[in-house]
């Protein structure tokens, strides 16, 4: 079964021309999933490619997905050695980077250390896990299978690009007390900061594409953009990361997301170019 969603029971069945005599005949497309944001786009680049692999939408999708990812961690590297081959060296924005890390500890407590463990927390490997499970499970019992493969990808795809920017990118952390034992070398870039964004965000997007509510829609943003940008401060906070390195993040938190989302289309594009074709 292909990544894709199942008409409701009741729901009209499209009609289009036949060939033959241009009488109408029922459509073998199934109708989208009502998540406008994971429709294919006419002239889009995961929509082409996914025509080119009509009637696999599953391996469209995989395909897409691996080759985001390749993009979005080679440029997270070339980032990060550009960051610290050419802009950190210079006195202003090196010593700027590190003076707001010195600043923020000079005004620790006790209550905000404690606010800021459980900011940290919201994009950590608890908070993060449980909602991604709890979203693509509730959409696999739906049969709501591309809303469960973009979620996945999202934070699978951070995940990967963590992991390799890691690797190549070594760069110290803060020179201040550190709040949290981690290793000292792995300050580009903030993955709590790209977490948060590759799944609040990304269920921001699912949850403001089914309500039409314009006062709900602003709220679901407030919050999912807030969430990123406290768990960012709350790692600067803690001397984890440098502003340079949770604004790294953000980038490739939104990059994460474009990825899954251009994956999910050329899945969708996939199975209606199969579908025309049969």
């Amino acid at each position: 079964m292909g990544i894709g969603e199942y008409p409701r029971v009741g729901q009209p069945t499209a009609t289009r021309p036949s060939s033959a005599d241009g009488t109408l005949q029922p459509s073998r497309e199934r109708p989208d999933d009502g998540l406008a944001i994971l429709s294919p786009r006419p002239s889009g680049i995961a929509t082409r490619a996914g025509k080119r692999m009509a009637g696999h939408p599953v391996i469209a999708f995989v395909v897409v997905a691996v080759a985001g990812f390749a993009l979005l961690a080679a440029l997270t590297v070339l980032a990060g050695w550009l960051l610290k081959t050419y802009v950190l060296p210079d006195h202003g924005i090196g010593h700027a980077d590190e003076h707001v890390n010195v600043w923020l500890a000079a005004r620790r407590t006790a209550t905000w250390n404690d606010v800021s463990f459980w900011l940290s927390g919201i994009g950590d490997v608890f908070a993060i896990p449980a909602l991604v499970i709890v979203t693509a499970l509730g959409a696999m019992v739906m049969r709501k299978w591309r809303i469960a493969a973009f979620i996945v990808a999202a934070i699978a795809i951070e995940a990967a690009t963590y992991r390799v920017a890691t690797l190549l990118i070594h760069r110290q952390r803060p020179q201040v007390h550190r709040l949290d034992q981690l290793p000292v070398n792995a300050s580009y870039y903030s993955g709590h900061t790209a977490a948060s964004v590759a799944v609040y965000c990304g269920l921001a997007l699912l949850i403001t594409s089914r309500i039409r509510s314009t006062g709900l829609r602003i709220a679901c943003w407030v919050i999912a953009i807030a969430i990123p940008l406290l768990v960012a401060l709350s790692r600067m906070y803690r001397g984890m990361h440098h502003p340079t390195d949770v604004g790294a993040a953000l980038l490739v938190g939104i990059g994460t997301l474009l990825v899954a989302l251009a994956a999910a289309r050329a899945a969708k594009a996939a199975e209606l170019a199969g579908e025309r074709s049969s």
